[in-house]
């Protein structure tokens, strides 16, 4: 098969045939989590990958090194749990002495944070987002199916500390009938501490396949119900930004909204996102996958991994079509994919 992608467009940056610059990388490092969050996974847990299945660190390594080489930047560390995956903190440091690297982030439940954060933080990233949906331990336990809130907030005062680690960002997904009662503690938060606080539109990647567009609670509806207490301005939203942050008008923080749902941002997507199993997937809602890790370990070179690269990167979709008619989610859930 012909490559897709032009000899002369391998000197140009990574980009989709829609004119999208790619320059943010998602690396899912595990499958596995020890939380069973009822918008992501079922009860029961998932069927895990084989651990031979999973890339190694050195493997990970090796195709983060081609991925920047082809412009990519921004690279975020994700899971399943992240922390759950041995030894993670070596690879972070592994992936720090990537020159080209300008952001190096990890994304967390908090569990282990409180355990890891020193180890984090002398291995390098720059960033975390924790990820929060109750700040009530009772209404952590039922969203979560684990009582684990004061450990997860913790982690998050262990993180604090370390003021290179900024900025320190705070998600809640926002699910109708359950988040509305969340969303004045949220803004306490945000108002009192130097976290910004995120609220994230409910997706169609649960594991439970029970989605449905009537759950979504809004970006315009949480923002309007904490307009009504603390007023609010918005920010400029800086380019390929998930999150439209607004500040609060007192100065005191400030909070996000991620509206995949009602206001996708496809537009200027920079993103791609690296399984475990060592898919690439071009968009969250991909419904095919490039597979990286076989011809990696049958041999193949930086520059053949590039060209498949760049293949699957001119495919990207120009939408991901939540609301249109005939939508099918992906076949893997946000766990198996990587946040």
């Amino acid at each position: 098969m012909k490559p897709i992608v032009t000899l002369d467009q391998m000197t140009e940056s990574l980009k989709d045939a829609h004119g999208r610059v790619i320059s943010d990388l998602r690396v899912s490092v595990t499958d596995r989590c020890n939380f069973r969050c009822r918008y992501c996974m079922p009860a029961e847990g998932m069927d895990w990958l084989d651990r031979s299945a999973i890339l190694s660190f050195e493997e990970i390594e090796r195709l983060v090194r081609v991925f920047v080489g082809l412009g990519v930047e921004d690279v975020r560390l994700t899971g399943g749990e992240p922390l759950a995956r041995r030894d993670f903190p070596v690879l972070v440091s592994m992936l720090r002495r990537i020159e080209g690297i300008s952001d190096l982030s990890v994304t967390t439940n908090g569990y282990l944070l409180e355990r890891d954060a020193a180890a984090l933080v002398d291995a390098g990233i720059n960033r975390i987002n924790v990820s929060v949906d109750s700040l009530a331990r009772d209404r952590f336990h039922e969203i979560t199916r684990r009582d684990a809130l004061p450990q997860v907030l913790r982690g998050l005062e262990a993180i604090a500390t370390y003021e290179e680690v900024r900025p320190i960002k705070v998600n809640a997904v926002a699910i109708r009938d359950f988040t509305e009662n969340e969303v004045y503690r949220f803004a306490e938060m945000a108002r009192t501490t130097d976290f910004q606080v995120r609220f994230i539109e409910f997706m169609p990647l649960d594991g439970d396949r029970a989605w449905d567009h009537s759950q979504v609670l809004t970006g315009e509806e949480v923002r309007a119900l904490i307009h009504e207490r603390y007023p609010l301005e918005p920010t400029k939203r800086e380019p390929h930004a998930t999150a439209r942050v607004h500040r609060f008008a007192d100065g005191k923080g400030e909070i996000g909204f991620i509206n995949p749902v009602s206001e996708p941002f496809c537009a200027d997507c920079n993103r791609i996102r690296l399984t475990a199993d060592g898919e690439l997937r071009t968009c969250l809602f991909s419904m095919h996958e490039t597979n990286l890790r076989d011809p990696m370990r049958e041999g193949a070179s930086d520059a053949e991994m590039e060209q498949v690269i760049r293949d699957a990167v001119w495919r990207k979709e120009l939408k991901h079509r939540v609301n249109e008619p005939g939508f099918r989610p992906p076949a893997r859930s946000m766990s198996a994919i990587g946040g």
